[in-house]
Order: C-alpha cells, then sequence, then structure tokens
C-alpha cells in the first residue's frame, strides 16, 4: 500500500535534518490535549516508574534546595515528581511546544514549577546555572543531538548530574520480536485512535528506530563534555537511563 504524504513528513522527521524540528514542534502541540493519557496507557502505566528511577538519579538530596531543569518537559510529568518529593528544589520546565506546557499547568499548584517555553537547543539560561538536568523520551526529538548535549552540559553547574530516560531496543531477540510488534504495529493504531493524529505514533517507534543505540548515546555524552557517563536498562531492555556529569 502507498504511503501517504503525512506518513512520509514522518518518517523523515524521524531520521532528522531540517525537517524534524518543525515536524516534532507542531505534532507535539496537536497531541497536547491527550498526551498523559496516551503515554500511561501505552506503556500499561509502567511509564510512572521508569520516571521515578530516573529522578532518583539526579542526587537531588545532594542540593535539595538548588534549581534542576526539565527539559523537553512536555506536560511537566517529570517537574511535577521532581517538586512534590522535593518540595525546597525549583523546578524549570522547558519545552518549545507550548501547547504541551499549558496542557500540563494544572500539575504545577503551589509547587515550585516554573515552565518556559524554550528549545533544547538554545536554553535562556546562564552558563553553569542549573543543579541538574533532565530529559524523559524527548532526547530524540532534539534535532540535532550533539548541540543539545552540549548545550546541556553549558548550563549545568560543575559537578551536577544529567540524566536521560529514553527508549531503546531490548537485546534479547524473542523479547525484541515482541516489543518491535506492539511498536510498530499495535502501538501506531491505538495511539492514532485516542489522539486523533495520523502519524504521531508512527513517528515515535521510527524516531527511536534512528536514535543510537546505548553504547552509542553513552559515547556521544562523552563527547559533549560529560564525565563518568554510565547507563543500565529497564524493563527487558525497552527503556535505558543514561547518567553523565558536568566535569568539575
Amino acid at each position: 500500500m502507498p504511503q501517504l504524504p503525512e506518513e512520509i513528513e514522518a518518517m523523515r522527521a524521524a531520521e532528522g535534518g531540517a525537517e524534524k524540528s518543525k515536524y516534532v514542534r507542531r505534532m507535539f502541540s496537536e497531541i497536547a490535549p491527550r498526551y498523559d493519557l496516551l503515554n500511561h496507557v501505552l506503556s500499561l502505566n509502567i511509564d510512572r516508574a521508569w520516571r521515578r528511577a530516573a529522578i532518583r538519579e539526579l542526587r537531588i538530596e545532594r542540593n535539595p534546595t538548588g534549581t534542576y531543569l526539565d527539559i523537553c518537559a512536555g506536560t511537566l510529568d517529570v517537574s511535577a515528581m521532581i517538586a512534590s518529593t522535593h518540595t525546597s528544589a525549583n523546578v524549570i520546565g522547558a519545552d518549545f511546544a507550548e501547547p504541551m506546557l499549558r496542557a500540563g499547568v494544572s500539575k504545577i499548584g503551589d509547587r515550585n514549577i516554573v515552565p518556559v517555553t524554550a528549545d533544547a537547543l538554545m536554553l535562556p539560561l546562564r552558563n553553569n546555572s542549573v543543579s541538574g538536568a533532565i530529559v524523559a523520551f524527548g532526547i530524540r526529538n532534539v534535532a540535532d543531538l550533539d548541540q543539545g548535549l552540549r548545550e546541556i552540559n553549558r548550563v549545568l553547574e560543575p559537578g551536577s548530574r544529567f540524566v536521560i530516560l529514553e527508549f531503546s531496543t531490548p537485546r534479547s531477540r524473542v523479547v525484541n520480536s515482541a516489543y518491535q510488534l506492539y511498536f510498530n504495529h499495535v502501538l501506531p493504531r491505538i495511539g492514532a485512535i485516542v489522539s486523533g493524529h495520523g502519524t504521531a505514533y508512527t513517528y515515535l517507534p521510527k524516531s527511536v528506530a534512528n536514535f543510537p543505540a546505548t553504547d552509542a548515546l553513552a559515547k556521544r555524552m562523552k563527547g559533549a563534555g560529560f564525565a563518568n557517563v554510565s547507563w543500565r536498562s529497564f524493563t527487558m531492555g525497552i527503556v535505558a537511563i543514561h547518567i553523565g556529569e558536568k566535569a568539575l
């Protein structure tokens, strides 16, 4: 069956290049109202545990009154989790799709969260100004991965941590076969029905397929200036958490 123009656009965006930023901003703006529901349904609600595990790796207890950056913050799930658990910390939730941030405003309440419409490639923050940074399921959507990593390194205080939570490819053939079936065939159909967006959940598995493998991502982090880089897999390799520190 011939591919529709929208499907071709999604696949090209997943491969990177000039079209990616424009497509990603528009796509996330369009699915913002149902983004949270889809996250929890499509992951069988496991995504909450993944996010909590990633937040623990920030080691906020080392600087409980610091300022922490949630990059590609979307509907502010991670920002709200940080601010709820670490009430003395300040959180900046940055995302370049303003409708996503608006969809998460109700999570702020009296928490120390400041939403900021900003591109991860050009953060409106001073050098060495944040005590830690985290990105959950967003780094593969950045148009220029290496520039994004360097920009995050720039704003971090020396010795502070950067944590990436992202999908990965299971190494077990059996697990990977089931994962690919769900990710490439079941998930896009459910996503299209619930979100009302024809290609958002076609883009998702394609963007994961084009994203660096766990070892390669660790190497890219080191190339961007991060020290003590490590990573570990969760849920049979479906996701991975990478950790790096800004050199002292």
